[in-house]
């Protein structure tokens, strides 16, 4: 593969902890959004972290989830391998063992998010260290992420909101007995199991997270997932507290469609009939006097102006993040 594998996604993180800059993981389910967001990575010499879900994937494998993987897979490859920038894969909230096990077996991740958040602590401890050992096992080059959202113990009929926030000493215990490469942690971004609650943002307790870590000789880069509402001055201050990567996913949603929406309101006229104009589709505009103008409707035409929106987006987004500039591939 000529995108990158978890030990040049290490070396990124490392960097990313000494020099206080993150990657902006963005989430992918078909090709126009992941053409524009290699070409803006590109454009600002930025590596990129693609994602995608188990959703996303069933979406590209038209309800074959590994399907999807192989082919947005090979989709990556063949784009990332037109730049000289970093492009890594993880993949995002996986929740099935056979499927992340299918995945590993493949190895065509750079890395994989093991999502067993909504579990009881001890059940999130047993399969986040299940795939770490799964991957150990099997020799493949792809790191591990792992989330912790609720503070042990709670029980459901008595969750109090600081349940939602991640506790830093239960991290050092999650990140020592799992062995997690990334450590995603809840301070207050609406997200997973903290999703819905009235959560404030708290830049301090990522800092206690990361002193707690590193207290025990645990130099674990953090993951800030639900991000889309948090404002540049914000996420610049998480990344100084060790939050290395951060998702973005709605955000590049809402790009899509709204510039999809943009076009087609504005060319109107070249696409729908006027009013009081028979709608001749089903013949396709065969001998009548108004016909739709292809050089409008073809998909091809959206489908440019979302890739270089979606371009310009995360090159905004990589220079607030810091990544911009700093690419260790080209």
């Amino acid at each position: 593969m000529t995108f990158y594998g978890g030990t040049e996604l290490a070396s990124v993180y490392d960097d990313a902890l000494d020099s206080g800059f993150g990657l902006i993981a963005s989430n992918i389910a078909e090709p126009n959004t992941m053409i524009g967001l290699i070409q803006g990575a590109a454009s600002v010499d930025s590596d990129l972290l693609l994602q995608m879900s188990n959703g996303a994937c069933t979406f590209a494998g038209n309800g074959d989830p590994i399907a999807g993987l192989r082919v947005m897979g090979n989709y990556i490859e063949r784009i990332a391998a037109q730049y000289d920038i970093g492009v890594f894969l993880n993949m995002d909230h996986q929740t099935d063992l056979d499927t992340i096990q299918r995945q590993v077996e493949l190895e065509i991740p750079s890395s994989i998010m093991i999502d067993a958040s909504h579990e009881e602590f001890e059940e999130n401890v047993a399969r986040s260290k299940q795939v770490v050992e799964m991957i150990d096992d099997a020799d493949a080059d792809i790191l591990v992420e792992a989330e912790l959202g609720k503070i042990k113990g709670v029980e459901d009929e008595i969750v109090s909101e600081n349940a939602f926030y991640t506790d830093p000493e239960q991290a050092v215990e999650f990140v020592d007995r799992t062995g997690c490469d990334l450590l995603a942690i809840s301070v207050g971004t609406q997200h997973g199991v903290a999703k819905g609650k009235d959560l404030e943002l708290k830049p301090d307790l990522t800092e206690e997270i990361r002193t707690a870590l590193r207290d025990h000789g645990l130099d674990t880069p953090l993951v800030l997932h639900g991000s889309s509402g948090v404002q540049p001055d914000q996420l610049q201050e998480m990344l100084t507290h060790g939050i290395c990567k951060v998702n973005k996913d709605t955000r590049y949603q809402y790009e899509y469609t709204r510039t999809a929406f943009d076009l087609y309101r504005e060319e109107t006229d070249e696409i729908v009939p006027p009013e009081g104009v028979e709608d001749h589709r089903n013949t396709f505009f065969n001998d009548v006097e108004w016909a739709p103008n292809k050089d409008r409707f073809d998909p091809r035409v959206a489908g440019r102006q979302i890739r270089d929106r979606i371009a310009d987006v995360y090159a905004d987004l990589a220079e607030v993040s810091g990544s911009a500039g700093r690419s260790k591939f080209s």
